[in-house]
């Protein structure tokens, strides 16, 4: 990974390829972030950058994340992240814009997904009804049998069951960069990405393209 960007989910549109076709777009409100840190192996034990984004208030911030804010030489930030960067060129203090992509880019997206709250199995997991026939009982959409009662007398972990759903981290592998406006500093990306409008997202380079 050599570049990396915060920015918030706007919406999805869609915009008109070289060809006509229709593309179907998510629009990401990419940076400015401001590097807050650099990090290196000599030092460290690692290569890497911070990046904050979404200026704030001070009084919005701890003390502590306001004394590292003043040490780079920047104000407040809502959002600060770090980035394992190979081959990164930024000092503190440098500013990251949407124009770190260009169109073509192959991109992952990092965000979290909405939130569902508690759900059963059918939703949740994909399950199967039972039949709706007569005698069949309330349980159409329950789970089921769970395990043996005799042995092993338990619930393996990890069964498939109900309970919560989403706002877990989800990852969007090789999107294509459609679009790239430097002066909004807006990145439209083909496809849907995770979470709902105004969510924190991460836009970093394809690792696995």
């Amino acid at each position: 990974m050599n570049k990396a960007i915060l920015g918030r989910k706007v919406g999805m549109t869609q915009i008109y390829g070289a060809d006509g076709a229709v593309i179907p777009c998510t629009v990401i409100k990419a940076g400015p972030c401001m590097v807050s840190q650099v990090k290196t192996a000599e030092k460290d034990g690692y290569d890497s950058i911070q990046l904050a984004f979404e200026t704030t208030k001070e009084s919005r911030v701890t003390k502590p994340e306001m004394g590292h804010f003043k040490k780079a030489g920047i104000g407040a930030f809502k959002e600060v992240r770090e980035f394992r960067l190979e081959n990164s060129q930024l000092k503190t203090g440098d500013e990251v814009k949407a124009d770190v992509f260009a169109e073509g880019d192959i991109v992952d997206v990092i965000g979290i997904s909405k939130g569902k709250g508690y759900q059963g199995v059918i939703k949740r997991h994909g399950f199967s009804r039972t039949a709706e026939s007569h005698g069949g009982g309330p349980v159409h959409r329950h789970q089921g049998s769970m395990g043996a009662n005799s042995d092993p007398s338990r619930v393996f972990p990890g069964k498939k069951m109900a309970g919560h759903m989403g706002a877990e981290q989800v990852t969007i592998l090789n999107l294509e960069v459609v679009k790239v406006d430097p002066e909004l500093n807006v990145i439209a990306v083909k496809g849907a990405i995770p979470g709902p409008k105004g969510g924190l997202v991460t836009v970093r380079n394809a690792v696995k393209a």
